[in-house]
């Protein structure tokens, strides 16, 4: 279907006038100007982004008002990828955002907040002690440089019960070798070997993540390194010192600029070092950004995780799993199956 001549007039102003001309807001005046000749969701996708851009760029110049405007920004960029979750350079500028809202404690500001300029919400307090819980359930458990092609993808074939009914479905998850080598290098070894088959997301928490990926007891207590990297439970040592592989870990990562934004598929992990098979995935409204690395943060008191994929589609199965309900230990009433794990890229 052929861009409406507006539309792709406006495009191109808009552009100019963030790139060139420094004038976000005569930017976003211009795509409001034109969103009622938008024809379909891709059109929309690009309109999105640009809109976001420009709301980066303001929120640049305007101090007082850059919360807010980096937060619809982050809003704009989210609604731009749930359209088209492949868009690789709208996914860079949605990390560099989060970044730069990172550094500034503000909010992402999607659904319930947890952190307000740095401060813990009541909210944020719980999901911060669920995150501890996330942690110690499993025992060994952005970069502006994504790679453009060439990343392997996984999908995840899933079962689950909702409002009474079974569901089946895939979530296929793009993989970032080049950010998190060692991590996506085990996580295809376990999915070549069948390892995930059969397996379950034994953990469930509303707007904040669904957890899966033990291999060894699939209730949050086992999962090991496909591979071993040198590290044994978390302690480097030689591969002769270590001879049982439920003991291999893999060392972290997070220093790769990918961040829990929506769709990161992340290592679960019992401290520093000790990632091993589990993961977990955060959904459309996920609050995870605590999670991430950020320069000066101690990761030996407080959670880094190791971001290495990005869910390309099936996120309404990701969303629909995040609000099952759980019993009080958040594990789903009724079971959430991983049928199969296979290579598809």
């Amino acid at each position: 279907m052929p861009i409406p001549k507006d539309l792709q007039d406006a495009w191109d102003q808009s552009v100019e006038l963030i790139e060139e001309r420094a004038d976000p807001e005569a930017a976003l005046e211009v795509l409001r100007g034109v969103w009622g000749s938008i024809e379909n969701e891709s059109q929309r996708a690009k309109t999105l982004t640009l809109a976001a851009d420009a709301g980066t760029e303001l929120g640049m110049k305007d101090i007082r008002n850059q919360k807010n405007l980096w937060q619809k920004a982050y809003k704009n960029y989210n609604k731009s990828l749930s359209i088209d979750p492949k868009n690789k350079d709208t996914r860079r500028k949605m990390n560099k955002l989060a970044s730069m809202m990172d550094e500034k404690s503000i909010s992402l500001g999607l659904g319930l907040q947890m952190f307000d300029q740095g401060n813990p919400t009541p909210l944020g307090l719980l999901v911060m002690v669920a995150s501890v819980a996330l942690v110690l359930t499993s025992i060994k458990v952005i970069s502006d440089s994504l790679s453009d092609e060439g990343n392997p993808q996984v999908t995840l074939e899933v079962r689950y019960v909702q409002s009474g009914q079974s569901v089946n479905g895939e979530i296929t998850i793009e993989m970032y070798e080049s950010e998190a080598p060692k991590h996506v290098e085990s996580f295809l070894t376990h999915t070549r070997n069948f390892q995930y088959d059969d397996k379950v997301f034994h953990r469930v928490i509303s707007s904040f993540m669904i957890q899966g990926g033990d291999i060894e007891n699939m209730g949050g207590s086992g999962g090991y390194a496909a591979h071993y990297y040198g590290w044994c439970n978390g302690e480097e040592l030689p591969e002769e010192q270590c001879s049982q592989k439920e003991h291999w870990t893999i060392p972290q990562e997070h220093e790769n600029g990918l961040k829990h934004t929506m769709g990161a598929v992340a290592a679960a992990h019992a401290g520093v070092n000790t990632d091993g098979s589990q993961f977990y995935i955060v959904p459309t409204d996920g609050q995870a950004g605590h999670l991430d690395w950020q320069e000066g943060k101690d990761c030996s008191s407080q959670s880094c995780h190791t971001v290495f994929g990005y869910v390309i589609s099936g996120m309404e199965h990701v969303d629909n799993i995040s609000k099952l309900p759980t019993d009080d230990r958040d594990s789903p009433l009724d079971q959430v199956t991983i049928i199969s794990a296979r290579v598809t890229s």
